[in-house]
């Protein structure tokens, strides 16, 4: 079993609600087999078969994701609310049963023995979410802004525009904005702190 001190020190600095769950997936995965790497890799941990990516799992402000990278495994009935197959994971009621995560690893170790690759051809488009009028009131005052916003690519549209809807107060919410106009007018995504360098 190799273990990464780097995913030893991302699970302890995580909230409370969070580091059970990630101790649990981990646990789960070399349990699974003892020839599954650990790495981290767009600065989240990552679980490795014969040097491919096999998992990842990440943890957020508000919830925990996790998900197998093959897009052939555990895509039935996924979630697409967060990173992941499974959702906003908040605690370990969240996830499916032990069973079902060691059948969906046994699953996607086969399909790597096995040479089947990821389909790596391009995604269907989401749907365009709502801008918040607070939003796009925030980035027109902000001519900066305003200019790399007109630049972002979809998906970056929607990483902030789901915060931004999201939010459960006004309080929040103009928060959130504040801070959104503030990254964009730096050129930076939503989730820019996990974007590979």
């Amino acid at each position: 079993m190799a273990i990464d001190s780097r995913i030893d020190a991302y699970i302890a600095a995580q909230a409370d609600f969070a580091r059970p769950i990630l101790d649990h997936i981990r646990m789960l995965m070399h349990a699974a087999s003892p020839d599954i790497g650990e790495a981290v890799k767009w600065g989240m941990p990552f679980f490795t078969y014969r040097d491919q990516n096999l998992a990842n799992m990440a943890a957020f402000k508000g919830h925990a994701a996790f998900g197998f990278w093959h897009d052939k495994v555990g895509r039935e009935g996924a979630s697409d609310d967060a990173m992941g197959q499974f959702g906003r994971i908040t605690a370990l009621a969240d996830l499916p049963s032990d069973a079902d995560i060691a059948g969906l690893i046994a699953q996607a170790m086969a399909l790597i023995d096995a040479g089947d690759r990821p389909r790596t051809g391009p995604k269907q488009p989401k749907a365009p979410l709502p801008v918040h009028p607070a939003f796009a009131a925030a980035i027109a005052a902000d001519p900066v802004a305003a200019t790399v916003w007109a630049t972002f690519p979809p998906g970056k549209i929607r990483d902030y525009c789901e915060w931004i809807n999201e939010a459960r107060t006004d309080t929040t919410r103009d928060k959130r904005i504040a801070q959104a106009v503030d990254w964009i007018g730096e050129g930076k995504g939503r989730n820019w702190k996990y974007e590979k360098k």
